[in-house]
């Protein structure tokens, strides 16, 4: 691991991330820190146990390109805005009753609400947006994108088949992981379609035919 993270950290022309590794068994990975001089990544045990190396060097990668975009400082730094914005609402709609400006105080806070109910949505869609970044930037360092692709697949038929304890017992730290544990038999099923020999894997071949829209992907 420490080899393939400093591989990629030359590449990706940042500080070489502590290394951390979970005991669970529950196959995963993610990165956090403040700046890309305190970037951590952390692997658990089942997805060493589930991946080949060039499959754990494309999550790697996805997770070294979080820390090399300042993912977190940033999605922390917009995550406080809508916070804000309700603190705002629920002071103005619950404060100044028996005022006569009570009326203007909350019209200020239905639209502080309103202002953080976006905002949660705005949140949402940029944690989505920095995800492709993260498996654009997997492949720009150098790994393939059939690797990653393959990776995820595995990672979400481990996580679908998990114990249901081994999964409640992680749910509070799945908003950092790679993939959605708690999601994970739907992603498996969309995932599913793309391997079509049924031999546990994507390779490049059934990547190319999903390129060329040969594939038809039922989301649902």
């Amino acid at each position: 691991i420490h080899q393939i993270v400093e591989e990629l950290a030359i590449v990706a022309d940042i500080p070489k991330p502590k290394i951390g590794i979970s005991p669970t068994n529950v196959p995963n990975a993610f990165a956090y820190g403040r700046t890309k001089r305190s970037g951590h990544v952390c692997v658990t045990q089942g997805i060493l146990n589930t991946l080949n190396r060039d499959e754990l060097k494309a999550v790697l990668g996805h997770e070294i390109s979080h820390i090399k975009h300042n993912d977190m400082a940033i999605t922390t730094i917009v995550s406080a805005i809508p916070l804000v914005c309700y603190y705002i609402g629920m002071s103005f709609m619950f404060s100044g009753y028996g005022d006569n400006d009570n009326g203007g105080t909350a019209i200020i806070g239905v639209l502080a609400m309103v202002a953080y109910f976006i905002g949660q949505l705005l949140v949402l869609f940029l944690s989505r947006v920095r995800e492709y970044y993260a498996d654009e930037g997997s492949v720009s360092l150098g790994c393939r994108p059939e690797h990653l692709a393959s990776a995820l697949y595995k990672l979400v038929y481990g996580a679908a088949t998990a114990p249901e304890q081994e999964i409640k017992d992680i749910e509070g730290t799945k908003a950092f992981f790679v993939t959605n544990i708690t999601d994970a038999r739907k992603e498996f099923n969309s995932l599913s379609q793309l391997d079509l020999n049924h031999d546990g894997t994507i390779d490049a071949e059934e990547m190319a035919l999903i390129r060329e829209s040969k594939v038809d992907i039922d989301t649902r």
